[in-house]
């Protein structure tokens, strides 16, 4: 039993040591770094799906993602990518800052708003801000996880 659980201390050791020694120190894109400008266009392509169709959408999200919306539902990547009937206009993508945490870990913060039609038929501008998680497996980048949120649009 002793020779087990030094086994795994060791093992542990060894596995903690090799991923110190592998990791990247986190740091924030500059603005010319050119995978950060790759996350920017496939972020801006989603956002742009609301005014018009985006094809190869379907692509940059991973099987497994999970997207938390302003009204704290949950969805997958069916209901991320499902056609839309494209409600809104003025589709406008602003900011974002990308910080990496690994060579193939990223995270997203942007902001972005559109005209849109409201349940009493009026139109009224719609801002969000984000964060998007993306992951990077088998040279693919991927959408792993998304959070929007409405907030009051800038005067």
């Amino acid at each position: 039993m002793q020779t087990k659980a030094n086994f795994i201390s060791i093992l542990f050791v060894a596995i903690m040591t090799s991923l110190t020694v592998s990791a990247q120190k986190p740091y924030w894109a500059s603005p010319d770094d050119s995978v950060a400008m790759k996350l920017i266009a496939m972020d801006r392509m989603w956002a742009e799906a609301n005014c018009r169709p985006q094809p190869g959408l379907e692509e940059m999200f991973a099987d497994e993602f999970m997207g938390t919306a302003p009204d704290g539902t949950r969805y997958g990547k069916e209901e991320a990518i499902e056609p839309r009937k494209y409600p809104d206009r003025q589709c406008e993508f602003g900011d974002v800052k990308v910080h990496f945490w690994a060579d193939n870990l990223a995270i997203a913060y942007g902001n972005e708003s559109s005209i849109r039609l409201g349940a009493d038929g009026k139109e009224y501008k719609r801002c969000l801000v984000w964060t998007d998680t993306w992951l990077k497996r088998d040279g693919k980048w991927q959408l792993i996880a998304a959070q929007d949120n409405v907030v009051e649009c800038p005067k």
